[in-house]
């Protein structure tokens, strides 16, 4: 049996319209990594020991054509990186499907309490057509193959 694709897949994010927001040109990011620290025993000058201090993990970059306004992921990047402080950063779970040939889930990754950390435009450049992309990077608290 061949691996699957990697150029069909979904995001979906919690308690929004699966219709909307759901298709990107790229995901990337997925992936967890061990933070350690070096810890040095006492009259043993011949190695230092590596600990585990805690779980980090990668931003989750999704790239896509750029959207309308009314988008809702527009609307929540806009009301976390343009509305300041005044208001509470609101943490959505969304979940990243690779999909198979008739559209159904072969492998899934959770990330819970994502919020934008930054949004970005690709650069205008007048010797190309191409579409115009943006750049969304998540940050998130947990990660877990769901398949």
């Amino acid at each position: 049996m061949l691996p699957p694709a990697a150029f069909w897949f979904v995001v979906r994010f919690a308690g929004a319209d699966p219709a909307s927001d759901t298709f990107f040109q790229e995901v990337s990011g997925i992936g967890s990594e061990m933070d350690t620290t070096g810890f040095a025993e006492g009259g043993e000058n011949r190695f230092v020991h590596t600990l585990p201090v805690g779980v980090k993990h990668t931003p989750l970059t999704l790239k896509r054509g750029i959207a309308g306004l009314d988008s809702p992921l527009v609307k929540w990047c806009r009301a976390t990186l343009e509305g300041g402080f005044g208001q509470a950063i609101e943490a959505r779970d969304l979940t990243v499907y690779l999909l198979d040939a008739e559209g159904e889930p072969l492998r899934g990754w959770s990330f819970g309490r994502a919020f934008p950390k930054s949004w970005a435009i690709d650069p205008f450049q007048d010797d190309k057509t191409r579409v115009v992309i943006e750049k969304i990077d998540l940050a998130y608290t947990t990660t877990t193959r769901k398949l």
